[in-house]
């Protein structure tokens, strides 16, 4: 592949209307650099940033995407650098007069006949991994739990070879918190649906305290664990299984880790007689996301994604799109695409209630770009929201789930969540994935333990650069060595795979993974 910084200078436009484009050339380019078409730069314009096609006045509109991300501060001449600087950013869009259901797109054809190999559970869920998670009532467990962890890694993990992998659910929530508050709901759910992710099998055990408010109960009430066939027992019969380390049989620290092994022992056995066996790609429960994003993610990454996205809804998966803010402001795209009116009003509130609580803290969505999303040629969230949200691909949107709450249905969802990259993966955890497909330009080594992550590039210099990090390069969409169809296709088939186990992401590999944050709205006493 010839270096892009060879190559005569080259910029990228997302639609005819659009009066800005950005710059494709690695390494940018220098004034007086010069297009085909004859544009000429009259300042240095870096990689992924916008150039101005035309004269632009002071408080003209800038477009891109066919949608206005801001309004020029000062007379832009053609040409110009158009970067967060020079450019004024929209209001917010009202949440009153929406569109309503109103694209009624056709029905695209099924997608019959692709399989993964998965782990079936009871409650009728698949999972693509077979791993032990012990969940945690409260952040004072977490070093006794580690500990215990690696101790079962170490001695005990090896006698059961179907097993995949051990992991402690651990957070910062179960104590010093106003329990009884009405958003307390949203950390205990997502902890509770966490602990029945389909990649655990079922089988739920808890360390826990003792004097934390958040007891095992009320984290898991009766019946809410569904029953493995190995068991042959009734949900109401079956006590929750608790290592308490405030009992006082525990004499000592080791009795604690003997407490906490001799229990791993027994959802281990029951895990290990588990087989993976061919179920249909409708099985696939994927949560899609992006993180450290540029302006490459809405050219390359995120529309490859959103190609998939269509693929998995055809072939009758479940697909979750998220982040709050950073599809705020294409609200009007997303419930005039919602398949019911009922579904659009419930983007509607999760929206409203959101600019609720950013209002709270003093704070709008502005707050949401970071300095590596500028520094990649987003100017601010308007811009970078309309890169976003096309990893949603084009089907209708079936279903909203609020935060922390478990998916019950297939085809495309909106799962509400924050826009950071940690507390949307718990929360598309809780909400029930087995696959997570994760886009990012400006490079993040994330991952989760619990289910795996495929990692997309949208440059081929990240690509290159992170050569051992990155799964797919969609980069080479802006290098013209493929197409949307042709990543997207690709991405497709890395899933199936993936899911069954015959290939590992490299977050896999390196056993890279982020630390689960809860969302707690509610106050810390």
């Amino acid at each position: 592949m010839a270096e892009t910084n060879t190559r005569p200078p080259l910029y990228i436009r997302i639609h005819a209307a659009d009066n800005v484009a950005i710059v494709a050339n690695d390494g940018g380019l220098k004034t007086g650099a010069t297009f085909a078409d004859g544009l000429v730069l009259v300042d240095n314009v870096p990689q992924g940033h916008k150039v101005a096609l035309a004269d632009l006045a002071e408080g003209d509109a800038i477009v891109r995407y066919n949608v206005v991300i801001g309004y020029a501060q000062k007379a832009l001449p053609r040409g110009s650098w158009v970067h967060e600087r020079v450019m004024r950013m929209p209001t917010a869009p009202e949440l009153e007069g929406l569109p309503i259901a109103t694209v009624k797109p056709p029905a695209l054809p099924p997608l019959e006949g692709y399989t993964f190999e998965g782990y079936r559970n009871a409650d009728g869920s698949v999972g693509s991994r077979n791993i032990l998670a012990i969940t945690q009532t409260v952040q004072c467990v977490a070093g006794v739990t580690e500990f215990a962890v690696q101790r079962i890694k170490a001695e005990l993990l090896p006698k059961f070879p179907n097993v995949d992998d051990v992991v402690a659910l651990e957070h910062s929530y179960g104590c010093g918190v106003a329990i009884d508050a009405p958003d307390a709901i949203i950390p205990i759910r997502t902890l509770r649906n966490i602990s029945l992710n389909p990649n655990f099998g079922g089988e739920v055990m808890v360390v826990s305290l003792g004097c934390e408010k958040l007891q095992p109960e009320r984290l898991l009430p009766p019946g809410t664990i569904p029953i493995s066939d190995q068991r042959g027992e009734n949900a109401a019969d079956v006590a929750l299984d608790v290592v308490c380390l405030q009992d006082n049989a525990h004499v000592g620290f080791m009795s604690m880790i003997d407490s906490v092994m001799r229990q791993a022992e027994v959802h281990l056995e029951r895990l290990n007689a588990r087989r993976r066996e061919t179920v249909p790609a409708s099985e696939l429960v994927v949560g899609v996301q992006c993180g450290g994003s540029d302006a490459f993610s809405g050219v390359t990454a995120n529309p490859a994604v959103g190609f998939a996205t269509d693929l998995l809804v055809r072939a009758g998966a479940t697909v979750m799109f998220s982040e709050t803010t950073e599809v705020r402001d294409g609200i009007d795209q997303l419930t005039s695409r919602a398949s019911s009116p009922e579904v659009a009003e419930a983007m509607i509130r999760e929206m409203a209630w959101y600019d609720a609580y950013l209002q709270k803290g003093r704070v709008d969505r502005s707050a949401n770009t970071t300095p590596g999303n500028k520094k990649g040629g987003l100017s601010n969230i308007v811009e970078k929201a309309m890169g976003s949200i096309v990893k949603s691909g084009s089907a209708p949107i079936s279903g909203v789930l609020s935060p922390g709450e478990k998916v019950k249905q297939k085809g495309l969802i909106y799962a509400a969540t924050p826009a950071s990259d940690f507390i949307c993966g718990t929360l598309q955890l809780a909400a029930g994935i087995n696959l997570h497909i994760f886009t990012t330009g400006r490079g993040t080594p994330y991952g989760l333990a619990e289910v795996p992550v495929i990692k997309v590039a949208t440059r081929s210099d990240l690509a290159r650069r992170w050569h051992d990090l990155m799964d797919v390069n969609a980069g080479r969409i802006a290098d013209g060595d493929a197409t949307i169809e042709d990543v997207g296709w690709e991405l497709f088939r890395l899933m199936l795979d993936v899911a069954s186990g015959k290939k590992k992401t490299w977050a896999e590999h390196w056993k890279l993974h982020n630390a689960l944050v809860l969302f707690n709205p509610a106050p810390v006493t």
